[in-house]
């Protein structure tokens, strides 16, 4: 599944306004180029009339109760087309149960078409390594996946993406700070690419 009303919109030229609800990943936290500055130039690439502005409305530390309480003035309040849903990790270490953190991105989706007819894409977060924290971590990205069934939504794995580049060539270590967690500029690129995947302009996808 793909946004593609959005998709549409950029390859027609129609004025276009995406934004990105999220944390620190969203925001691009202890980097010159974050993946929010990687995706707008993926995106003008590959759709060169587009006519589209991509607002980074992330803040580090964030949560997805966070999101909420932040979602009017924020993000629907700029009119958008495409908003991108960018939660989870702080969720997990913050004590949230993976069941509270799915009310509350229900929340935010309920929130959003109660409002208007803006596409939503929701985005999972990075992969931790094999670590103790995987399968915890994992628990609240599979409500994302969920949620995108249940809502007709399209879902960017992220941390499936950059699994599968880790298992293919690429250093884990490479794509994280000293923390695990937050990514490199090579980690935002792959987050970047991951996120561009539901953007080809392709029929289908998932």
């Amino acid at each position: 599944m793909k946004p593609v009303k959005t998709i549409g919109k950029l390859k027609s030229g129609t004025r276009t306004t995406i934004v990105a609800l999220g944390d620190s990943l969203t925001q691009g936290w202890m980097v010159r180029k974050g993946y929010i500055d990687f995706l707008e130039e993926m995106l003008r690439e590959t759709f060169p009339e587009s006519r589209f502005q991509l607002i980074n409305c992330g803040i580090p530390g964030d949560t997805a109760q966070g999101g909420l309480y932040r979602l009017r003035d924020d993000v629907l309040d700029l009119n958008p087309d495409c908003i991108f849903v960018q939660f989870a990790l702080n969720d997990a270490f913050c004590g949230y149960s993976a069941a509270q953190f799915k009310k509350h991105i229900q929340h935010i989706i309920n929130e959003i078409r109660n409002d208007c007819d803006a596409e939503i894409v929701l985005i999972t977060s990075g992969y931790v390594g094999n670590s103790p924290d995987t399968d915890f971590v994992g628990e609240f990205y599979r409500q994302l996946e969920i949620l995108g069934e249940e809502n007709g939504l399209p879902v960017a794995r992220v941390h499936d993406y950059w699994k599968k580049r880790i298992d293919e060539d690429v250093d884990f270590e490479t794509l994280v700070f000293g923390d695990l967690v937050h990514p490199t500029v090579a980690g935002y690129r792959l987050m970047a690419e991951a996120v561009m995947q539901l953007f080809d302009g392709k029929d289908g996808g998932s």
